[in-house]
């Protein structure tokens, strides 16, 4: 994952602080929670001064943009009237997020009265909430108490969304040949790809990949073989290994040197033509836990899509639904020969793929297990009118075989959670048919984690439908 940054800035009121001045030390430990809490959850925070009026929230703003946040984070410590700060905030051009928390995590009839001084802020939060929707400026909202919820994480889940937004909609995307002829689900012209994701395609032949190949040197391949040896398990003899290291070091330096966020191929183009004898399916593996988006068959859009959630949140993998389990209601996940090692249960193995294929000879790939738990199996489907649509369909990652010929096989079982079925076969009915309703397309992405919330983020942010299947 990337890092992000965040400012977080503390709202009160100058009234109280001519007034009362002694409550503000009240405060002072929850401004301090909130932000070691935060960090924490993995976001590098700058912490504006408490502020009250509206020249002081216009210094706040001047500090983040200098320090060059993602977002703000607001933190309503007591009651501020929105007028000294919507303004100023809703010009910012600085996505806007809404911690709705209190000092303490109850307020029942047992309470004292000077407790409310210091839990009040929540109608803080909708004097401004409520004028930064009539203005026109979207802003999202996370309420739940710092120490008995999970509020911060979901708090930095969004703000990962919202940098996966940005992310995603500024992709510089490779693509090694042609998109595989006749597949139209994922296809968008790229003229629509730029004007309305902001995402720009190059495509590369061959010939590319040959000469980027032809410039790592004997070391290099050594190297990422013995650091390969380290991170997976590898069985693939040592042949099939350098080969696919050293296709996959050459495309490594295309991508590095193009400033490629996201990569696809279409295997047809390998043909052995200029010395390329292998497919990099192992570096495409290893680029998504790297940060770098995968899709296969030249789907660039999916592959921007991987990438965006992988900077973001990490443990997002390229997939397919390949084939359903109807009297288990489970679907099974697989592709040729990619799968992000950051989503492995175990250590991955690195094995010998048999490639039907002409041209070439067998790849190395990575296959493991997928981890089990909690997912979301992710869909970008183009719609009528250049419309996009993310679909969202929470799912439980199931134990992996135990079939040893399944080994080499890229795998994993989910089964998707569906409410109100009769059974578990009727549950993937359920959610195959909902799929192909909504438009989903076969290429796809798996994120780990319980994402739904955040998922929604990113997409009112990236300007997509929304829509779950559950």
């Amino acid at each position: 994952m990337e890092k992000v940054k965040a400012g977080l800035l503390p709202f009160y009121l100058k009234l109280y602080d001519d007034q009362l001045p002694e409550k503000r030390a009240g405060f002072k430990k929850v401004l301090k929670d909130v932000t070691v809490g935060l960090e924490k959850c993995g976001l590098e925070i700058v912490t504006a001064p408490v502020c009250r009026i509206k020249s002081e929230f216009a210094k706040a703003v001047e500090l983040f943009k200098k320090e060059k946040v993602d977002c703000i984070i607001t933190l309503h410590l007591a009651y501020s009237p929105s007028l000294e700060s919507v303004d100023v905030i809703a010009k910012s051009g600085l996505p806007v997020i809404i911690l709705d928390t209190t000092t303490d995590a109850s307020f029942d009839q047992r309470t004292s009265p000077d407790k409310i001084m210091y839990n009040h802020g929540v109608h803080g939060v909708m004097d401004f909430a409520s004028m930064l929707r009539r203005v026109g400026r979207r802003f999202e909202i996370i309420a739940g108490h710092y120490l008995v919820s999970n509020v911060l994480e979901r708090t930095a889940n969004a703000v990962r969304a919202i940098t996966a937004a940005k992310s995603f909609r500024s992709t510089s995307a490779l693509r090694i040949g042609e998109s595989f002829k006749g597949m139209g689900d994922f296809a968008v012209d790229e003229k629509t790809m730029a004007s309305k994701l902001g995402i720009r395609v190059t495509q590369k032949g061959i010939g590319d990949l040959a000469k980027a190949a032809s410039s790592i040197s004997i070391k290099q391949v050594e190297d990422e073989v013995k650091n390969d040896r380290k991170l997976f398990k590898v069985v693939a003899p040592l042949e099939v290994h350098v080969r696919s290291v050293r296709v996959g070091l050459g495309l490594r330096k295309l991508i590095q040197d193009g400033g490629f966020k996201a990569f696809s191929m279409n295997f047809l183009a390998f043909d052995g033509s200029y010395g390329v004898d292998t497919l990099p399916f192992l570096e495409a593996s290893k680029g998504m836990a790297a940060g770098t988006g995968y899709g296969g068959e030249g789907d660039v859009l999916t592959a921007s899509l991987v990438g965006a959630l992988q900077r973001a949140f990490g443990q997002t993998t390229f997939t397919e639904i390949f084939c359903a389990d109807w009297k288990g209601g489970n679907i099974f996940l697989s592709h040729m020969g990619e799968i992000n090692p950051d989503v492995a249960e175990g250590k991955p193995l690195l094995v010998e793929k048999p490639f039907l294929f002409k041209g070439t000879k067998n790849p190395a790939i990575l296959t493991c297990a997928i981890k089990r738990g909690d997912a979301v199996f992710v869909n970008l489907a183009p719609g009528p009118h250049d419309t996009f649509r993310l679909i969202a369909a929470p799912v439980t990652v199931l134990a992996d075989t135990k079939r040893k010929d399944m080994a080499s096989v890229v795998r994993g079982w989910v089964k998707p959670k569906m409410r109100s079925v009769e059974s578990p076969a009727k549950g993937v009915e359920k959610f195959l048919e909902e799929y192909s309703r909504n438009g989903g397309t076969h290429h796809s992405a798996l994120m780990l984690g319980d994402k739904l919330e955040a998922l929604e983020i990113f997409a009112r942010h990236a300007g997509f439908e929304w829509c779950v299947i559950e």
